[in-house]
């Protein structure tokens, strides 16, 4: 398996359906997926250290993959760990790491899905050149409802920053704005949850298509199983993806939102158009 052109990183905006997508790609035969690595998170150092001018990974990667590997059936990594502190040399080991565990269960592909490394695709088209990146998107109140929701419901693990309305926004907008700066490379591919959830196999199929796998008709209904090995059991905001495959954009910004806040979001997420979105891609979702 060649390494760099086996890899394909699934990234969008958080409860923008990436789950789902992860677990239906994952369900076929050729696809190993894992539970977020949050790879280039814990690598990158924060942007104005002398780590980062130097391009050192960060001080608290080693412990992060250690915890990572030990979750996916591999916790005697530390020995392994390249000695030479690159954010280059990391990135390739944890790849080739992933292709390993891959090969040994009889796959192919990489399918590595972290929402955030949509902000490090620079790192990702630097070092994995070759590498494939599989973009999903979604109306905008949906997304602002669920993450404020999950601000409030799950502070710890969200942060309480979520509890800011205007917080949500500009998450949604900041990477909505990052995924259309991409989508002319012929390595980016555009989903639109709405239409996923509309016409999986439709989708789904053009979806296999740039990955380079061929869609089975089991992959609409195994990934229900597939997805209880990829969500850990302290993501519960996860759990409905084990359900049938439906649109859940639903009456969610209507019941946590009061009718002035509704009006405020809407005005500002107005200016974007998703549907112009998608005419910009040179492949995907149209």
């Amino acid at each position: 398996m060649e390494d760099k052109k086996s890899v394909v990183f699934l990234v969008g905006c958080a409860r923008s359906g990436t789950t789902l997508l992860q677990s239906i790609l994952a369900a076929h035969s050729q696809v190993q997926s894992f539970p977020e690595s949050k790879f280039f998170l814990y690598a990158v150092p924060e942007q104005h250290s002398k780590r980062h001018k130097f391009g050192l990974i960060s001080q608290r990667l080693h412990s992060h993959l250690e915890k990572f590997f030990s979750e996916v059936g591999y916790p005697d990594i530390s020995k392994q760990l390249p000695k030479v502190p690159l954010i280059r040399q990391y990135t390739q080991f944890f790849i080739k790491k992933l292709s390993q565990i891959t090969r040994e269960n009889g796959k192919t592909l990489v399918l590595e899905k972290t929402p955030e490394h949509l902000q490090y695709i620079d790192y990702i088209e630097k070092f994995l050149s070759e590498s494939k990146l599989l973009h999903i998107i979604r109306n905008g109140s949906d997304v602002v409802a669920s993450l404020y929701e999950l601000g409030h419901k799950n502070p710890k693990i969200w942060g309480k920053k979520y509890q800011d309305i205007d917080v949500c926004i500009d998450r949604w907008m900041g990477d909505i704005e990052i995924t259309r700066r991409h989508l002319h490379k012929p390595n980016h591919f555009l989903v639109r949850y709405e239409h996923l959830v509309e016409d999986p196999k439709a989708v789904i199929q053009q979806v296999c298509a740039f990955i380079g796998v061929e869609f089975t008709e089991n992959m609409l209904e195994d990934y229900r199983q597939v997805s209880q090995d990829l969500i850990r059991d302290r993501e519960s905001w996860k759990k409905t993806v084990s359900g049938d495959i439906k649109n859940a954009n639903s009456q969610k910004f209507y019941k946590v939102f009061d009718e002035a806040q509704q009006h405020y979001i809407l005005d500002r997420l107005s200016s974007v158009n998703l549907d112009e979105l998608s005419s910009l891609s040179t492949s995907g979702d149209r």
